[in-house]
């Protein structure tokens, strides 16, 4: 395989330079001057065919006045020329039967006063592009004191609930910064994005359906976040404080610096993170006395959780500027984090008359260490300012997982008699390691046309051990029915093919990607149970398309649709069979049989200024979810690939400014999900409609005031075998800019203290009822500090993202 993937990449390479050598149309070169001869920097360039005065291109001129318009057409052109405080500049015919360079183009100054003229550029707030919605930051009121956990929350259509991102109600989002991957997922992932500030961050661009050049791993799409660059070379950093308190306290801290001179560009974080918080949990299970013997039929259950956790992380980008169009660069990241869960719980059994049967009493013990690092090796080579552009990424990520588990358990009679104990230990170590090669290439040919193609290869080695011991009398002795060894290894492989042109009204984009995917599991077993082992090797296209239609010559009005094919492999958490205790009567488990998960992703929209409507489909096959079981009383969490999945739905995104000093963002959705399949207890068929509404009021009084009010809520819901009941919550926000570098925020969240989680649970063998209610330490203020420092840095070069991002989304579980 190694010698099939060296002569690959080298054919890849071979065709890429002969892509670049290739002739694609006639360029017209200039360079923009003031009266005293000056080069300048960021002119406004347009080139219009003579014949109609139809626009043709724009550009901006260099810092050293230069510009350069490539790939155009044999036919007579006209150019013009805009700069804040100089004429017009309006050029003759230009007659392009060849390469051409003109003269210098002297532009005069404006004959008025720059004082006497104000001029107010701002950038919408949210901008649709025809494959990503823009999301511009420095519009969003009240962005400046948070983090950037808290700002993507308040971006359309995404939801963060218990540290899940999710994008249009879409689990399985993948994280970018600046095209590079987050590297982590989960809980890990949220402590990582909290200690970015906002006040850094310039723009998000939201994919629902990616681009081919995107893994195709992950329904719910893409979010990339672009920091900011600015043109200043030299030293800058922000430093970052955070302190939220609830009925426990919390923080988050970061320091983030840069440093550019000369061909060399630098980059380092550091930040720290203290998690403290609760969840308080009723359970109520109604068992048919009938069907299930053995077990009281009533069981009600409350438990409170204490976690606690402490979080660093650390970061350093270096760039190598070799020359003007090469670039090398190296990125290394780690992370460590240790923790502790603490659970008291206690179980009352009862019968059908709620005559005490039993009582059980739990103190159960997670001790959680977690060590994260990774290393980036990147390469770019520009050929043009076109831009066409070579690729290439070379990872290494390693994770490794201690968890250290205690579990006593204390049987009492209705007269508090004990007559039972239990005590269990385990022990979880896991490594993962990932190795992944990308390369990508991206070329500009005559009239605009824009073709790109890449390819990739990663390789997956996980490896998962779980000792479970019964503890008697001070003797342990393995516990063989949930002790195990799980071994996963897994290789992917893709190639991609895109292309994207814009015409005068209409814009068209199109790809395809093929991935192959090599998996193979071997659980090695113990005394009491034997060995088994499963290979998979499948093949997946996965076509996408966009179009986009502007109804006037603006652009304020249009019409678009796209449509794109996803894949969602199982994480390697849910494919391990471990046999996990939550409690004595509550498992985990993982399932080694899960297939992969397609969806069918379909969007029509409509934007009108501020204003986005969009209807959306989407077809799921083999949909992966949890599912509940109760077996003799007992209570399994499997995953399970549920069958099939129809989803629909309109979401209406409004961003308005009926005042200066008021801005009302407005986000709903309202979807119907349908599943049918084969369950245990026979067939499930449901169907759920759910209501999501999410708006925001900024006030800007002045002074640096930003006054914002805003909540969430969403409606019942059928999701499978649960009913989710209505949430919400009420949140305000205060924020004062003391300088243009300092920000100080106080937030007030969950002020009524309704984000709780409550459903019920159906479809449960010989159970009339099961009810699960929970409440957690969202009702907190937050007090936030930020400050910048130093010289701002751009001409940054924006490195895309490397090739491990969606297997490392899958370590976390």
């Amino acid at each position: 395989m190694n010698k099939k993937l060296t002569a690959f990449l080298a054919a890849w390479l071979l065709i890429a330079a002969t892509f670049v050598q290739a002739q694609t149309g006639l360029s017209i070169k200039g360079k923009i001057t003031s009266a005293d001869g000056k080069p300048i920097d960021g002119a406004a360039i347009y080139l219009y065919r003579a014949a109609d005065s139809t626009l043709v291109k724009a550009s901006l001129s260099e810092k050293d006045g230069s510009f350069v318009f490539a790939g155009l057409k044999p036919a007579a052109y006209r150019i013009v020329v805009n700069v804040i405080g100089y004429k017009t500049f309006k050029s003759q015919t230009i007659e392009l039967g060849k390469d051409t360079i003109l003269p210098a183009i002297t532009l005069q100054p404006n004959e008025t006063s720059l004082k006497e003229v104000t001029v107010t550029a701002k950038k919408p707030p949210v901008e649709q592009l025809i494959d990503r919605t823009v999301v511009n930051v420095s519009a969003l009121p009240g962005s400046a004191g948070t983090t950037l956990l808290d700002l993507l929350a308040k971006a359309p259509g995404v939801s963060v609930d218990d540290n899940a991102i999710s994008l249009q109600g879409k689990n399985s989002v993948t994280i970018y910064i600046d095209d590079r991957p987050t590297y982590l997922s989960g809980d890990d992932l949220a402590n990582y994005l909290r200690s970015l500030p906002a006040s850094g961050i310039d723009r998000i661009e939201l994919m629902t359906n990616p681009p081919a050049r995107y893994d195709a791993a992950g329904s719910g799409g893409v979010i990339n976040i672009r920091t900011k660059r600015t043109k200043e070379t030299g030293f800058n950093g922000n430093l970052n404080l955070n302190y939220i308190q609830g009925e426990y306290a919390r923080s988050n801290n970061s320091v983030n610096l840069n440093y550019r001179q000369n061909k060399l560009n630098v980059s380092a974080g550091v930040g720290y993170t203290l998690n403290n918080n609760y969840s308080a949990i009723n359970l109520n299970r109604y068992f048919d006395p009938v069907v299930i013997t053995g077990i009281a039929p009533h069981f009600t259950q409350t438990s409170f959780i204490k976690r606690h956790s402490e979080n660093y992380s650390g970061r350093v980008n270096i760039d190598y500027y070799a020359t003007d169009k090469t670039t090398f660069g190296a990125a290394f990241s780690g992370l460590f984090t240790q923790g502790d869960n603490h659970t008291a719980n206690t179980s009352l059994l009862s019968s059908s008359q709620g005559q005490l049967d039993s009582t059980i009493t739990a103190k159960n013990v997670d001790n959680r260490l977690l060590k994260n690092g990774s290393v980036n090796l990147n390469y770019r080579h520009q050929y043009d300012k076109k831009g066409s552009e070579l690729t290439v990424d070379l990872d290494y990520v390693v994770y490794h997982t201690q968890l250290d588990q205690v579990f006593a358990n204390s049987s009492f009679y209705p007269d508090g008699t004990l007559y039972n104990y239990d005590l269990v230990t385990g022990n979880l170590p896991s490594n993962i390691n990932i190795y992944s090669a990308r390369t990508d290439y991206n070329h500009v040919l005559a009239g605009g046309l824009q073709l790109s193609a890449g390819l990739k290869s990663s390789y997956t080695k996980t490896d998962n051990l779980a000792d479970y011991f019964d503890i008697y009398q001070g003797i342990s002795t393995p516990d063989y029915n949930e002790t195990n060894h799980f071994l996963y290894n897994e290789n992917i492989n893709a190639a991609y093919v895109n292309a994207s042109k814009d015409f005068k009204r209409w814009s068209v984009q199109a790809g395809l990607r093929f991935e192959n995917t090599i998996a193979s599991g071997h659980q090695l077993g113990n005394p009491e149970k034997p060995d088994s082992s499963f290979s998979r090797n499948y093949n997946g296209f996965f076509p996408t398309l966009y179009t986009q239609y502007k109804l006037d010559t603006a652009g304020k009005q249009k019409l678009g649709f796209n449509f794109g094919r996803r894949v969602d492999r199982p994480n390697y958490a849910q494919l391990n069979p471990f046999l996990s205790p939550l409690d004595k009567f509550t498992y985990n488990t993982g399932n080694p049989f899960l297939l992969p998960t397609y969806s069918d992703n379909l969007q029509l929209y409509y934007t009108f200024k501020g204003i986005k409507i969009s209807l959306f489909y989407t077809y799921i096959k083999d949909r992966v979810d949890g599912l509940i079981q109760i077996i003799n009383g007992y209570y399994y969490n499997e995953p399970g690939n549920i069958g099939n999945s129809y989803q629909k739905g309109i979401e209406v995104n409004a961003d308005l400014d009926p005042a200066k000093w008021l801005n009302i963002h407005l986000y709903s959705r309202l979807t119907e999900l349908h599943t049918v399949t084969d369950f245990y207890t026979g067939v499930l068929n449901t169907t759920g409609e759910q209501f999501v509404v999410r708006p925001t009021f900024s006030f800007t009084p002045g002074a640096g005031w930003t006054l914002q009010a805003y909540g969430n809520y969403q409606s019942r819901f059928t999701n499978e075998q649960f009913i989710d009941l209505p949430r919400g919550s009420l949140n305000f926000a205060f924020e004062k800019k003391l300088s243009a570098a300092t920000t100080i925020e106080l937030d007030f969240n969950d002020v009524l203290h309704t984000q709780n989680g409550s459903w019920y649970i159906n479809y449960l063998e010989g159970t009339q009822q099961a009810y699960y209610h929970s409440v957690g330490d969202s009702r907190n203020a937050e007090l936030s500090f930020s400050y910048r420092f130093g010289k701002a840095i751009s001409n940054q070069r924006k490195h895309n993202a490397n090739g491990a991002q969606s297997e490392e989304n899958r370590a976390g579980g």
